[in-house]
């Protein structure tokens, strides 16, 4: 794990992408780090606001990880994402109908599970929403009774994984909800996508290269008898250690770029899709405009035809039989 600053942060939120794995990474670094939570807070806020539309929702996704398993290690996160969550969920008021659907998810599981009380979760819904209920509107049929403790520890039991925080193992719920997938990315996400591809951690060569360049010592359990002293046991802990660091954070980013590439797959398939239905749609209405300009064409030569058939009435015949031409309006005058 990498030490805490501001700019580190931001950076981190802003190579944040929907895939479960880049916000359950990003949610133990900042559970991590918890000591900073009102500075966290007040960043992940900031860039929220800042961010374009369409990265709001994975924002949110990203302060429900972190909400809810932090919860066994103290209430600090809950506290603190308390106060700036109505202005989060006020900001997002104007989205559209299926992120709205998305929002209305999200605090139906925090209601569920009992992040926040029920007087909380009121004021979210209200901060976002846009219509009031009338009070003679009928309340809707209620649905059969189920077991949500047996329903949330399947859940958990599906999406529970173990994961190394700070030298010890401890199991991860991935409780963010799943972004819904079979929608066309947007060619600029596609292209945005692709490029961040470009500097992925499998092309870091000085990383691997430190990597390859670490002593024998660090990995090797056989070598540990050579150790002389204490001074030289103590050398060798601060090695295996920083070793340690080095190759797990390797290893986080190695994990984030698979998971990159399946979403940039996924993405590919989705765009190849629709461009195939948009490809067989031109081609439709390219078979339908070319059917109507063969008709055109046909008009046109009927017309040339029948204009090639008509008499000029530009002239009239004379009384010896020849053509003479119309007589104009003053010559009709003169004639009168």
């Amino acid at each position: 794990m990498t030490g805490f600053t501001e700019s580190a942060l931001v950076k981190r939120l802003m190579d944040l992408n929907p895939s479960q794995q880049s916000i359950q990474t990003l949610s133990l670094w900042l559970i991590h780090h918890r000591k900073h939570h009102p500075t966290i807070v007040k960043v992940w806020f900031r860039e929220m606001c800042k961010v374009k539309d369409n990265r709001k929702l994975m924002f949110m996704y990203l302060a429900n990880d972190v909400i809810q398993n932090s919860k066994k290690k103290g209430p600090e996160f809950g506290k603190e994402f308390e106060t700036v969550l109505p202005k989060a969920f006020e900001h997002m008021k104007g989205f559209d109908e299926k992120t709205r659907e998305r929002l209305n998810r999200l605090l139906q599981i925090w209601e569920e599970r009992g992040v926040y009380d029920k007087a909380q979760i009121a004021e979210f819904k209200a901060a976002f929403s846009d219509t009031i209920k009338d009070p003679g509107t009928p309340p809707p049929k209620k649905k059969p009774k189920i077991d949500l403790e047996k329903k949330e520890k399947k859940e958990r039991k599906k999406s529970e994984t173990e994961v190394e925080v700070d030298g010890t193992k401890e199991l991860h719920v991935t409780l963010s909800p799943r972004t819904p997938a079979g929608d066309p990315p947007e060619t600029e996400e596609l292209i945005k996508a692709l490029m961040d591809l470009e500097n992925t951690a499998s092309s870091d060569a000085s990383v691997r290269e430190r990597i390859a360049s670490l002593p024998p010592e660090v990995s090797e359990v056989s070598l540990l008898a050579n150790l002389a002293d204490r001074s030289a046991a103590d050398q060798l802990s601060i090695a295996v250690n920083e070793a340690a660091a080095l190759l797990a954070d390797y290893n986080g980013r190695l994990q984030a770029e698979m998971e990159d590439r399946r979403r940039l797959l996924t993405m590919l398939r989705d765009y190849t899709l629709a461009q195939r239905q948009l490809l067989q749609q031109a081609q439709t209405t390219l078979e339908d405009y070319k059917e109507k300009l063969k008709k055109v064409c046909a008009v046109r030569s009927e017309v040339k035809s029948h204009i090639s058939n008509l008499p000029d009435l530009t002239q009239l015949p004379d009384v010896t039989g020849g053509l003479a031409p119309l007589p104009s309006a003053g010559d009709l005058f003169s004639m009168h």
